[in-house]
């Protein structure tokens, strides 16, 4: 099944062109002319959003799942084409896209399951105390009610996880709240067949067309337009420092001020303590260079910084991840644009006083290649830039004098997505001390494996302090991930057929 895709936005239930068009940049295969959105496609969408949520955001907790089922069925449906555009768009390979497909859908059929459990509404109820002296109490319930339309902002990386129908669409829709998603111009046919694939299950399920809009391309008056109109109520966001910070403060900025849920990225740092690396360097040499160069690199999780204690322990892990990293070849990158920014990075840590070259590469285009630097403890404090993310498979290594001074390292931290302990039995007194510094830097904490992949499950955290995201108390994957578009609601003394479904 081959796709050809017709540019178009997806508002209010129908396709829309506009007058201005942008043309993809695929790594591979046909490129496609696609419309560019303006303001006026924004409003348009906005309002028929905001029209959605005054049946959808009352409809049944069965409705809502019936409804993400219904969209991971008709993903489904359209696999083989979906896995073909995607791979053609960004480079990805079809394994890959395969799998996050499943991702997608997984999370969908996950977040239906969990609503239709209700634990998620946290409800409370305070019974009536008429008796009580000196003053009677009232009949006191609480739930969680969404929040109204949501928009989104697709990702560059993940073009279905977290992009059209992913983590952040998914969220919105199995709170109650209606979503515009600004498509992310990297993959504008990925995003085109899953809207539609969207589309289709408004259609089967009877729902008002306003529930979901793509907007396709625009520049930065479409983001603008987004997080600054009067009917949107919270942002999902997955991308750049720079990019995601704008955003974050242009919601800030408006006369009502909403929560912007931005997943900015991080270093990732590794703590690889002293009995591990003496038993096993040549593994974890290995392992690292796996999850570093794994798809070129580009994962928000990425470790690419490894904190070690100076010795002949370290010389061998540093050599050792230097010979496995060497023959990993040039692989393609999401963009030009992010093989560009790859590039700058490289030049900004290579240009670092304190810095030296381990392993060095030649890298052009739309390609990137391993690159390994190392600096000692003392380089790491002196300068800030060195905790900068570098989004591509580029490892630092950070030598320490001692364990006081990787505790300075590890207090010097920015915010992170994940701190990874690399330990042995006989490492838990020193990882007892680095402990409560990570569990602040960090929204996920991990002993003896690597940050790359995110579970889709309960219990994940992927967030954490700014600038990891921009709000540290909410998860951007698994199922608390749905509390982001919900607000708790207390009702005083109202009569059984006024409360919502989740109270009655």
């Amino acid at each position: 099944m081959t796709f050809e895709p017709h540019g178009k936005h997806l508002i209010a239930g129908a396709w829309l062109a506009g007058e201005a068009q942008f043309a993809s940049t695929p790594a591979h295969g046909p490129a496609h002319r696609f419309s560019v959105g303006t303001p006026a496609h924004v409003d348009m969408a906005c309002q028929s959003a905001e029209d959605a949520f005054w049946s959808y955001g009352y409809a049944s907790r069965q409705d809502r799942a019936d409804f993400l089922n219904a969209i991971a069925d008709e993903i489904e449906a359209r696999g083989e084409a979906i896995t073909e555009i995607g791979t053609q768009e960004t480079g990805l390979p079809e394994a890959r896209l395969q799998g996050e497909r499943g991702r997608t859908t997984g999370q969908l059929r996950l977040f239906a399951a969990h609503i239709l459990a209700g634990d998620y509404l946290d409800r409370r109820h305070d019974a009536a105390l008429p008796d009580r002296a000196p003053l009677p109490r009232p009949d006191l319930k609480m739930v969680q009610r969404p929040i109204g339309p949501v928009a989104v902002f697709g990702a560059s990386n993940f073009p279905l996880a977290f992009s059209t129908a992913g983590g952040d669409t998914a969220a919105a829709l199995a709170a109650g709240c209606p979503v515009v998603v600004k498509g992310h111009s990297a993959h504008p046919g990925t995003g085109e067949i899953v809207a539609e694939a969207i589309a289709a299950a408004i259609t089967k399920c009877g729902l008002h067309p306003g529930v979901f809009s793509l907007i396709q391309g625009g520049k930065r008056d479409v983001g603008t337009a987004l997080v600054q109109h009067p009917l949107i109520n919270a942002v999902g966001f997955t991308g750049s420092l720079g990019g995601g910070r704008a955003l974050f403060d242009l919601c800030a900025q408006r006369d009502n001020p909403i929560p912007f849920f931005g997943e900015l990225g991080s270093v990732n740092p590794m703590f690889l303590l002293p009995a591990a690396l003496k038993a096993r360097g040549q593994s974890l040499a290995e392992g690292w260079a796996g999850s570093l160069s794994m798809g070129a690199g580009q994962f928000c999780t990425n470790p690419g910084v490894a904190v070690v204690i100076e010795g002949a322990d370290t010389d061998a892990f540093v050599n050792a991840t230097r010979e496995a990293l060497n023959p990993i070849g040039a692989q393609t990158m999401l963009t030009d644009g992010i093989a560009e920014a790859y590039r700058q990075g490289r030049d900004r840590i290579a240009g670092t006083v304190g810095v030296q070259e381990v392993l060095t590469s030649t890298c052009d285009l739309r390609n990137a290649t391993p690159y390994l630097f190392a600096t000692t403890g003392a380089e790491w404090l002196r300068n800030e830039t060195l905790g900068e993310e570098v989004f591509g498979p580029l490892g630092l290594i950070v030598r320490v004098k001692d364990i006081d001074e990787m505790m300075d390292v590890a207090k010097s931290l920015q915010g992170q997505l994940t701190c990874t302990l690399h330990m042995d039995s006989d490492d838990v007194e020193i990882g007892q001390r680095l402990m409560p510094v990570l569990e602040r830097k960090a929204g996920r904490v991990l002993a003896n494996g690597f940050p790359t992949g995110v579970e889709v499950c309960d219990t994940m955290v992927h967030g954490g302090p700014y600038p990891a995201s921009t709000n540290f108390g909410a998860t951007s994957v698994g199922t608390l991930s749905i509390r982001r578009f919900l607000r708790p609601v207390c009702y005083q003394n109202l009569p059984n057929d006024l409360l919502p479904e989740g109270l009655r």
